[in-house]
């Protein structure tokens, strides 16, 4: 399968890219089922990064479209897409579809990886007995990370853009350590972001002593009472999805987006600046 999928639609200099602050938002789009409406919020929150999981690209429930690239055409960003699985069921004339990872950016991103977690469920595989239609989401990949190096104009912000197994406390915390096994391996002055959807409430043991290990900080622990995803015939609402930072820049502003209703999940922000 193939990994990662680049471009850039930044023809000048973005005179809204601020030097001294960076503005991230993070968000689970649903696919992007709700395109327009996403692109609205995007565009007013007027982020400098962001990071996005389930995104499609060529699926019929999203019309074949490639929706990291039309964000990111929208918004006149730069952008990588990491693909996490290809949808067997989404298919048409032939041709795969995928869903994944997008990391968009106002500034230059450089030496884009994916780190495909070594443990994965067992519950999306193909099997004989279970038919290709789309509500079995037959799926072939594996969950990942998708770290890109965000070249800022003082110094490089490296950005894991992350989405954890929804099936399987073991298997997803298992995920979680490889993921602070990577980030660990950066200098404490390096400026490190960790978002996205990692299926868990992060404020919980043992996730609160690993991630202390690593120094990387929740600048939304303090402040998030309220779910981060609507609920499911399966599941309730829950805290799911976070922004954890480590580096010389301090979080500031953090928020949830809970009245944005473009996916099934909420949009969170936040503002990296000097001290």
């Amino acid at each position: 399968m193939k990994q990662l999928e680049t471009g850039s639609f930044i023809t000048t200099p973005d005179p809204l890219a601020r030097l001294d602050a960076v503005r991230i938002v993070t968000w689970n789009i649903n696919r992007g089922l709700r395109l327009n409406e996403t692109i609205e919020f995007l565009t007013r929150a007027a982020a400098d990064l962001i990071l996005l999981q389930e995104a499609d690209l060529n699926a019929q429930r999203t019309h074949c479209r490639n929706i990291a690239q039309e964000i990111a055409q929208a918004l006149a960003m730069n952008y990588v897409f990491g693909y996490e699985f290809e949808e067997l069921s989404q298919r048409r004339n032939g041709m795969p579809a995928f869903h994944g990872q997008a990391t968009l950016s106002r500034f230059p991103l450089l030496n884009s990886r994916i780190l495909r977690f070594n443990r994965q469920s067992r519950f999306w595989l193909p099997r004989w007995f279970i038919p290709r239609m789309r509500p079995f989401q037959r799926r072939l990949g594996g969950r990942m990370a998708l770290i890109s190096y965000v070249d800022l104009p003082e110094r490089k912000l490296i950005v894991y853009n992350v989405h954890l197994e929804s099936r399987g406390n073991d298997v997803r915390c298992s995920q979680l350590w490889e993921l602070l096994d990577d980030v660990s391996q950066h200098a404490a002055d390096v400026q490190v972001v960790v978002a996205g959807d990692f299926n868990a409430d992060l404020r919980q043991e043992p996730a609160v002593s690993a991630i202390g290990k690593t120094g990387l900080g929740n600048p939304f622990a303090p402040i998030l009472g309220l779910p981060t995803n609507m609920p499911s015939r399966f599941n309730g609402s829950r805290m799911i999805d976070w922004i954890l930072t480590k580096g010389p820049l301090i979080a500031y502003e953090p928020k949830l987006h809970d009245s944005v209703r473009a996916s099934d999940h909420y949009p969170l922000s936040l503002t990296l600046r000097h001290s």
